[in-house]
């Protein structure tokens, strides 16, 4: 029995001293490359194809024709292309919202990082929708009050970048300051309740648009900015989306 004991003991030690000498010298990797020169599996593309051949041909579709090619870099304070994005996000959710809710959207409000390709001259098609807008960012709306709208403003003239808006009018001066600010035409009224659609990306941060928490009630509407271009895409026959005076800076 002390001989078991013994022995036992002996091996705890031994177990213990080899866990207190046990360290990672060293991590070493290989880089695989993969290239053409690794060959298909048959079965598993042959499984494939069918579902990619779907899908594609879904993508490539033709649903509408853009008079021109459209770039969110061919303006500087408001774009043709973000002017198109945000006025389609309202024309497509302000009907869900007002189902919901009873009341209109005020105003939109998007990234102009969001926008990742270009509308080329010619078909478009879902794909172009997918290429525009590959996240899967949601359209919310936002209720703010008109102080709080007055901070969206301030941060769009400091920024002095081609954010997507739509019902939104801002002037600035030569100087970038503030000349005038309307919703839907009328003055901002500092207690008033605007309603504000714009991504949950956006509301919850990105790009530093902190102003957003602040809204008295958040409506989530489970639709995608890429779905609204392609259900407007599939009702309209030709866009010319165009630069207007949105927002712009007078000399």
């Amino acid at each position: 029995m002390i001989y078991k004991n013994l022995v036992l003991c002996a091996l705890i030690c031994l177990i213990t001293a080899c866990k207190q000498d046990m360290h990672l010298n060293k991590i070493e990797g290989k880089r695989l490359e993969i290239n053409d020169s690794i060959s298909s599996n048959t079965a598993i593309d042959d499984f494939i194809k069918p579902y990619r051949t779907h899908v594609n041909n879904n993508l490539d579709s033709v649903l509408a024709y853009a008079a021109n090619s459209y770039s969110k870099t061919d303006g500087t304070l408001n774009t043709a292309l973000g002017n198109f994005m945000a006025d389609v996000v309202f024309e497509q959710s302000n009907p869900i919202f007002k189902s919901k809710t009873g009341k209109d959207i005020d105003m939109v409000l998007l990234n102009h990082g969001g926008i990742r390709s270009i509308i080329s001259k010619g078909n478009i098609t879902s794909r172009t929708a997918y290429q525009l807008m590959p996240f899967e960012n949601n359209v919310v709306v936002v209720a703010l009050k008109g102080l709080v709208i007055k901070d969206l403003i301030s941060y769009l003239q400091q920024r002095r970048r081609a954010h997507p808006i739509s019902k939104l009018n801002i002037t600035l001066d030569a100087n970038y300051e503030l000349v005038e600010a309307k919703i839907n035409d009328k003055v901002i009224v500092d207690d008033q309740t605007y309603y504000v659609a714009t991504s949950d990306y956006l509301y919850n941060g990105g790009d530093n648009m902190e102003f957003l928490k602040r809204g008295e009630a958040l409506y989530e509407l489970n639709y995608k900015i890429r779905n609204t271009l392609i259900d407007y895409f599939k009702k309209a026959d030709t866009i010319r989306p165009v630069i207007d005076n949105r927002f712009i800076k007078i000399n």
